[in-house]
């Protein structure tokens, strides 16, 4: 039996190999389901069921880097952050970095608590709570705030933004030190390779201070890019300055309460952090604000339609290291049991903890902001108990770290989705104590050597499918050539022929088929079990026992009382070689009472039975367009892709039908096979009916077709369901067949298969 002609779609699979491009390779739907199913296997652990999309494409002149509204996941792989990587497997990582990223937003940010921290800051208030406020300069930088805030809604606008954009800062920190701590495998290793690139491109703060002077940066964003500095990677790129400078030292300020927001899950303790920079930082923003409403009224003035917005998105585009803020409407996906707090950048964050703390106690005699000095000196106190706390871990936790960091290794990537831990129900959650930070001196990069295989994998799946899709494309050509060089008779004169098929089959097929195909597999799987012990005895041959009737006397069975005393020696016989064709009404009535739901399904339960069993099939529905005959390819005798199952999802109700040519077409491709047995299925629900073909002559039309093709050795079966079952009876004769039920109608489609089985 002819099958896939596999030496042709690896010649074509090694042909479109060597010609993927990056640009394709980068853009394409296969590396995107590769991430989704990388988002599946890491969300799957929460018990988070909506499944991540990406989309991924090619734009190296568009800005836009990556981005996620926590359902989708957008990532420009034509970005310069990737294309000046060298190397298709280099470039990998950076783009898996991207995609890691955005899934730290889509499983830890509170996404519902940063629009309520919005909704608060529209009415004038603090969400959600107010920030504490330990020296006269932080209350007095407050009540500046809410009155520069309703003096214009436009300061309003720009200082939600501003918020927002802080909390972006402080999120990306938080979310990718979890990510580097609960995903140490492909996820992880690609998103170390994105954040080096992103710490290499960091100004110091010397640079930021040289960009302030030519006019092409503020003060507040340089605050703002020191501020990602620390959140993200745990250290400042100082370059010249002293430690005394005013960026350093109000981001120092700030560390305390970073720490603490980094170390800390819930997202409300992030956005009180949020607050707190507004305020203590509030000289910088407002004069930034000012800068910002100055350029969007001169971009106004020159005929630009930009709002603040976008003013301040473009302004900012120029913090290093950082991305673009995530939208959405959910809370973090629950935890199934409780994590490690242990930051993947404790190292960095201790070191610059101690540089804090010993330039604190150098300057701490000097009183700058003008408060007084008993606050002051309570606040030092504080502090340095607070930095004493982080620096001196406890002897539990340190073993505690040091165990935890020895099992971690990096996880291979397999195609197949592995086990998942079951959900259990708990009562409660242990309580760890100590929990410190500090820096892993010995610490060295975990080598995945499976990265490149991993793409190599990718790229035969592409050139595979590049290949299938060039041959199904060629097929398609091929049936359309054939069709046209069939004679149809002078009653279909005139009328075109039309095949259609899915030259490639898109995902939202192939998942509606997953979520119903288990059941309808299931039913053929019992309709293949009485055959399956017979095919198998009757190849293998052998003495058959327990007869009631035979030649032959079983001596060692006459004390039985059934009177099966007899065997036979049956010599090893292959079955009849069979060949199926099965020819789908797709007419608008099929829409009625579910017929054509019953079709579909039987068309896969058939289709997978045949296949199970090795006999060739092939699937076909009919319809018609505006003065053609509609034919569509869901099943081909020999096979490609073995994508045909997913393609008779698209078996549907259409227009009219006129059988004849349809029936012809088929007849026609079924009569050339070389198999003994050829069985031609017909399902419909009514008599012909076209413009210009219809009644009597219709009628005879189709029962000469029937008769020319039984010559050739076609055996006919016409199922007939709906209420024309009387007019099918009469077109077809002996070869009708009546579904009444159609629940019946798989079983009695595959039982018609059964019988030409002879064992």
């Amino acid at each position: 039996m002819a099958r896939v002609n596999h030496k042709l779609v690896k010649q074509r699979l090694n042909e479109k190999r060597s010609k993927i491009t990056d640009r394709q390779f980068f853009s394409s739907r296969i590396l995107a389901g590769h991430f989704e199913d990388l988002a599946a296997a890491q969300t799957r652990r929460y018990h988070y069921t909506r499944r991540v999309r990406v989309n991924l494409y090619w734009k190296p002149k568009d800005q836009f880097l990556a981005a996620t509204d926590n359902m989708y996941i957008r990532i420009n792989s034509g970005n310069p952050m990737v294309t000046k990587v060298r190397g298709r497997e280099n470039r990998y990582q950076i783009v898996c970095g991207l995609f890691a990223h955005e899934l730290g937003h889509v499983l830890y940010t509170d996404f519902l608590a940063a629009q309520t921290h919005t909704n608060y800051l529209e009415r004038y208030k603090w969400y959600p709570y107010p920030p504490d406020l330990k020296t006269s300069a932080d209350a007095g930088n407050e009540r500046a705030l809410w009155n520069y805030v309703k003096t214009d809604p436009k300061n309003l606008e720009i200082v939600e933004f501003i918020a927002h954009q802080i909390s972006n800062v402080i999120e990306d920190g938080y979310i990718e030190n979890r990510i580097l701590t609960n995903f140490p495998g492909t996820i992880g290793y690609g998103l170390e390779e994105l954040r080096k690139q992103h710490f290499a491109s960091i100004p110091t703060v010397t640079q930021l201070i040289e960009q302030e002077d030519d006019g092409s940066r503020h003060i507040f964003e340089s605050i703002l890019q020191v501020l990602l500095s620390y959140a993200k990677f745990g250290e400042i790129k100082y370059g010249d300055e002293p430690l005394s400078d005013e960026r350093i030292q109000t981001v120092f300020k700030l560390i305390p309460d970073i720490d603490s927001a980094l170390m800390n899950k819930s997202g409300k303790e992030r956005l009180n952090v949020v607050n707190l920079i507004l305020v203590r930082c509030w000289e910088y923003i407002e004069e930034f604000c000012e800068i910002c409403k100055k350029r969007q009224e001169d971009a106004a003035a020159a005929g630009s339609s930009a709002g603040i917005g976008e003013t301040m998105a473009e302004i900012l585009k120029s913090i290093a290291g950082g991305s673009e803020m995530g939208e959405g409407s959910s809370t973090p996906v629950p935890e199934a049991s409780g994590g490690s707090e242990t930051s993947a950048t404790a190292g960095a964050r201790a070191k610059t903890q101690e540089e804090a703390e010993e330039n604190k106690d150098e300057e701490a005699p000097e009183e700058e902001d003008g408060s007084s000095p008993q606050t002051e000196t309570e606040n030092d106190e504080n502090s340095s108990e607070s930095g004493e706390a982080a620096s001196e871990p406890s002897e539990e936790s340190e073993g505690s770290f040091h165990d935890s960091g020895s099992k971690s290794e990096k996880q291979e990537t397999t195609e197949n989705e592995s086990g998942r831990i079951p959900y259990q129900q708990t009562e409660s959650l242990s309580e760890p104590l100590g929990g410190t930070t500090e820096r892993n001196e010995s610490y060295e990069r975990e080598h995945y050597d499976r990265a490149a295989a991993d793409i190599e994998r990718m790229l035969d799946k592409m050139a595979e499918r590049a290949a299938c899709e060039q041959l199904e494309n060629e097929r398609i050509q091929e049936l359309n050539d054939v069709a046209q060089n069939i004679s149809y008779g002078n009653i279909h004169a005139g009328v075109s022929i039309q095949i259609n098929r899915i030259s490639s089959v898109d995902e939202e097929l192939m998942e509606q088929y997953d979520m119903i195909s288990a059941p309808l597999i299931n039913i053929s799987r019992q309709l293949q079990k009485s055959l399956v012990k017979q095919l198998k005895e009757n190849r293998r041959g052998g003495k058959q026992t327990g007869l009631i009737m035979g030649r032959r006397l079983d001596v060692h069975a006459l004390c039985r009382n059934d009177g099966k005393v007899f065997y036979k020696n049956s010599l090893p016989n292959e079955i009849p070689e069979l060949a199926v064709g099965l020819l789908l009404d797709e007419s608008g009535s099929m829409c009625a009472s579910d017929r054509c739901t019953y079709a579909r399904a039987s068309a896969i339960i058939l289709y997978d039975f045949c296949q199970s069993l090795d006999i060739p099939v092939m699937v076909y529905g009919h319809s018609t367009g505006y003065g053609t005959v509609e034919l569509y390819s869901y099943a081909e005798f020999e096979s490609f892709d073995h994508d045909d199952k997913y393609r008779m999802m698209d078996i549907s109700a259409r227009g009219s039908n006129r059988d004849g040519a349809a029936l012809r077409f088929v007849a026609e491709q079924l009569s050339k096979r070389p198999e003994a047995v050829k069985i031609l299925i017909l399902v419909s629900d009514g008599q012909p009916a076209d413009s210009g073909y219809g009644g009597s002559a219709a009628e005879e039309d189709l029962r000469g077709i029937k008769q020319e093709y039984q010559r050739k050795g076609i055996l006919f079966v016409a199922a007939a369901i709906g209420s024309d079952k009387e007019n099918i009876e009469r077109i077809y004769g002996d070869s009708f067949l009546d579904i009444t039920d159609l629940n019946q109608l798989p079983t009695k489609l595959t039982n018609v298969v059964k019988r030409h089985i002879r064992v």
